[in-house]
């Protein structure tokens, strides 16, 4: 059974990625089809962040009371009906009415899988699991580029991935009396083994009334703001920048930006098999060298196959980031800050997409 329900968390975090690259792959196509300026995907991205944000802060309080399955399903529902809204938009004013919840389904649902998995699995699971949102991130570009290939039709695209999340929603509705059993278990077989460990750090943190009043609690925000602005600007404006400062073409440019998902998808992959052997600080320090060294490749002079390495390397470098972070935050400050800073008042909210 728990094997069974890993496999659908694994096919959850596919559909969550796949549209996150979207906009940022199609959007050369888009604007030109929509007299838009290069600029207004990012009120449309702003948009969608501002969603997730209202949609992050409330996300505690609704998962208690709903639970995640149940919160899961109707979230991908709505981003799946958002997706299909994006692809029968006949102006930039319904596109950006259809952010509105998609913003809202993803805030909802990468909150409570992460939340999920950080409480009731090890670490290699979250970087695996954050690998197939690596995957369904790569597809996304992928799946936009196939049709504007052909004849330029970015709404195939949109409609298409809008097919995959119905397919999810239709999984999840059948997989809904798992949830809480697999939480019971996870929490029957780690109580003793936990205890021990767990209870002076949890102690210490039932004291703090206040998550940002516990110690690296706001290092921490600032650290997610950073990553996740480097993350969302590489889908967001990767194949802009290709097509405009590389003088690739739109497709091209989109199948580009497509490495730079399967590096954080490979990377995290492998991520998962050394986190038996190395620390998560150790991981996330050398991630931003990494990453770091992608971003140089990028910014200086060089021919443009060199950017295709570029974004590869960017994306290895921020691979092992956001799992490892993800899965220090019980150890460092609590399951109850866990919940506190993810669903109701800081890291997602500040993470904004993704």
């Amino acid at each position: 059974m728990v094997t069974f329900f890993l496999i659908i968390i694994y096919l959850a975090f596919i559909s969550l990625g796949l549209p996150d690259s979207l906009l940022g792959s199609a959007w050369p196509v888009m604007r030109g089809d929509l007299h838009a300026s290069l600029g207004t995907a990012g009120i449309i991205s702003m948009v969608i962040a501002g969603s997730t944000i209202v949609s992050s802060l409330f996300s505690g309080v609704v998962i208690e009371r709903f639970g995640t399955g149940k919160v899961t399903l109707v979230s991908c529902l709505l981003t799946a009906v958002a997706l299909l809204g994006f692809s029968w938009s006949p102006s930039l004013v319904w596109l950006i009415i259809c952010a509105i919840p998609l913003g809202i389904g993803a805030g909802a649902v990468d909150a409570g899988l992460n939340n999920y998995v950080a409480l009731h699995y090890k670490a290699h699971h979250m970087s695996w699991l954050h690998c197939f949102w690596g995957v369904g991130a790569t597809l996304g570009p992928i799946i936009m580029a196939s049709f504007i290939a052909e004849d330029k039709v970015w709404r195939q695209g949109y409609f298409t991935v809008a097919c995959i999340q119905f397919i999810l929603v239709v999984i999840i509705f059948v997989s809904l009396p798992l949830w809480d059993k697999v939480a019971k278990k996870s929490i029957e077989g780690k109580a003793e083994a936990q205890k021990e460990e767990t209870i002076e750090v949890l102690e210490q943190h039932e004291k703090t009334k206040k998550p940002w009043q516990i110690k690296g609690v706001k290092l921490a925000m600032i650290t997610f703001l950073f990553y996740c602005g480097i993350e969302a600007s590489m889908g967001l404006w990767g194949s802009s920048f290709l097509v405009n400062v590389k003088g690739l073409p739109a497709a091209t440019a989109a199948q580009w930006v497509s490495w730079f998902y399967i590096g954080i998808t490979a990377g995290r992959m492998i991520t998962g098999f050394i986190t038996f052997a190395m620390s998560s600080r150790v991981l996330i320090r050398y991630g931003q060298f990494i990453a770091l060294v992608g971003a140089l490749l990028l910014v200086l002079p060089l021919p443009s196959i060199i950017s295709l390495i570029g974004f590869m390397i960017v994306g290895l470098g921020l691979a092992p980031i956001f799992p490892c972070m993800l899965h220090e935050t019980p150890a460092r400050f609590g399951k109850k800050t866990l919940s506190l800073l993810w669903g109701s008042k800081w890291l997602l909210p500040i993470r904004g997409v993704h």
